[in-house]
């Protein structure tokens, strides 16, 4: 259906920790090589949070440069939504952290969980409220520590996740060319358990036994996960098109979810985009869940070859299994 939100991106940015994860790493203790992993992933280099660095402490780095770059203190921000899978401790929200170390005047801050998808989702309440007339500005973070949560043992996860974060801030828009054309979020819970952590929540809470079985370990049908989303992402698009009547050639970039790259590779061909048109960091930084669509989006704003009047399509598939997807013009 039509949509037409007057909100816009004041401002981005992004943070990624200083250690790089080459491909090398794994291939030392793993049945694998360099080659097996680009192939079926894309990715050639990840990040890893530092051990005094978290989930927390990345989103406020991330939040500072989108901050800056809009202008703005943090006096400005009339709340913070952060997505992430991948939270300081079960509770409470890694949005009261960051909050807290940014200081301000104490605006309302809490988390939200759509895993990869994240971003969308967070992005899309924040635009609910602004829209009520609520809020002006809210800043919107995803930032996750995915490679604490793999298995280093399981060579079909931790090869794929990296660790990152990326703010927006969602503003009130002033000037009428500049809103929100489409938001689609959705979910099938049936396929819970085709990406998820076992252990460690109130179904099976932590014991000795859930940790020599490995159970807190993020766990994933890759087939499954894979074949679906290549589907839903197309779909997605689709639809994303057809509800704001813009075409292939209207859209500046589309910024997927960096996932796999073959998935995205294959979105691009079946819209028949340039190389260029399509977002990819997953070679760089690999599947940082949350933080990917924003980091992406960010480097794009600051490079250059992103600027106001663009349409951009925002999409995302994650654990859940949930989805997302957002049209705005910058």
């Amino acid at each position: 259906m039509a949509l037409r939100l007057p909100i816009r991106i004041s401002g981005t940015g992004a943070y990624v920790p200083e250690e790089v994860v080459g491909n090398d790493h794994f291939t030392r203790y793993l049945d694998t090589t360099d080659e097996w992993i680009v192939t079926r992933t894309g990715i050639r280099e990840r990040r890893r949070a530092a051990p005094h660095e978290s989930t927390s402490t990345m989103a406020v780095q991330a939040a500072r440069r989108a901050l800056d770059d809009a202008g703005m203190t943090i006096d400005d921000i009339d709340a913070i939504v952060c997505a992430t899978a991948t939270g300081d401790c079960p509770f409470p929200a890694a949005a009261t952290f960051i909050q807290g170390e940014l200081g301000g005047k104490l605006p309302p801050a809490f988390d939200v969980g759509g895993a990869c998808a994240g971003f969308i989702y967070a992005a899309s309440t924040a635009a609910g409220l602004i829209q009520t007339g609520l809020y002006k500005n809210v800043l919107v973070i995803g930032a996750e520590t995915l490679m604490r949560y793999v298995d280093p043992e399981d060579r079909g996860t931790c090869i794929l996740l990296g660790d990152g974060a990326g703010a927006a801030i969602l503003s009130k828009a002033q000037n009428p060319d500049q809103a929100i054309l489409h938001i689609e979020m959705g979910c099938d819970g049936t396929r819970t358990k085709q990406i998820w952590v076992p252990a460690g929540g109130s179904q099976l809470p932590a014991s000795q036994t859930t940790v020599a079985e490995r159970l807190h370990y993020m766990r994933m049908k890759g087939r499954d996960v894979y074949k679906f989303a290549v589907i839903k992402m197309q779909d997605l698009i689709d639809r994303a098109l057809q509800a704001t009547g813009l075409t292939p050639d209207d859209l500046k970039m589309v910024i997927p979810h960096q996932s796999n790259l073959r998935i995205i590779e294959s979105v691009r061909e079946k819209m028949g985009l340039p190389v260029e048109k399509v977002a990819v960091n997953i070679n760089r930084f690999g599947n940082t869940s949350a933080a990917s669509v924003p980091m992406a989006l960010d480097e794009h704003r600051r490079n250059g070859t992103l600027k106001e009047g663009d349409y951009i399509l925002m999409l995302a598939v994650g654990a859940g299994l949930v989805w997302g997807s957002m049209v705005v013009r910058l």
